[in-house]
Formats: structure tokens, C-alpha cells, sequence
């Protein structure tokens, strides 16, 4: 298994930036999951900007994509149907490229388990 932390090798900058993300990222997420087909890719890449054995230039670039995704203005913006998350999806795509070798299979299977009570939370609300 990996090791999660918020700030493990991130300087004190860094880390406040890193806990920004995480909140506004699991209240988007929570609110839009089911609405994008990229939710469980989001999920792995926050995942792995938490892994302290993730190199900080990649969970620098992934706490970049994320916080890209929760940000409430940007190149699209997030109401238009159709259109919304497009933007948002390229830059987490781009992203996922660049550093694909380091979103290990653990984070992907914590994803996958996270999605899955986030679907099951949202059926019972």
C-alpha cells in the first residue's frame, strides 16, 4: 500500500495549496460525479497527489490539473451543458499523460472504491 499525507517533501506553501484542493475537490466531486465521465480518473490523481511517494513535481503538476477542475471560473464554465467539463477533462487528460507511470494500479483501486460509496451515498440521498 502507499502512504497518504498532505504534506509530506511539499513546503509549507504547497501544502496549504494541497489542502485548498482537497476541499473544494471532494464537494465538486461529490456534486458532479455521476455527470462526468472523467470522475474516477479525478479520483486516481487526487489520490496520487496525496501519495508521499509520488516525486512533489508530479503532485505538483496533479494538485495543478485538480485544482484547475475545482475552480469555480475557467475557460468553460462548468454550467453549460455539453460543454462545461470539457475543458476541465483536457487539462486532467493532458495531465494523466505526463505523469501516468506514477497513478499506480492502489490508486486506481482506492478511486474505484471511492466512486463507488460516492454513487451509492448519492442513491440514497
Amino acid at each position: 500500500m502507499f502512504a497518504f499525507g498532505n504534506a509530506g517533501g511539499f513546503s509549507n506553501q504547497m501544502a496549504d495549496d494541497a489542502t485548498g484542493v482537497a476541499r473544494g475537490f471532494w464537494r465538486k466531486i461529490r456534486r458532479v460525479a455521476a455527470e462526468i465521465p472523467f470522475a474516477e480518473d479525478a479520483i486516481a490523481a487526487y489520490y496520487c497527489s496525496l501519495d508521499r511517494a509520488t516525486p512533489v513535481r508530479v503532485r505538483a503538476a496533479l494538485l495543478g490539473a485538480l485544482a484547475y477542475f475545482v475552480l469555480p471560473t475557467d475557460l468553460v464554465p462548468d454550467f453549460l451543458p455539453g460543454l462545461g467539463y470539457t475543458d476541465d477533462a483536457a487539462v486532467l487528460a493532458a495531465t494523466l499523460q505526463l505523469v501516468a507511470a506514477h497513478i499506480l494500479p492502489e490508486h486506481r483501486e482506492v478511486a474505484c472504491r471511492a466512486l463507488a460509496q460516492l454513487a451509492a451515498s448519492h442513491e440514497k440521498s
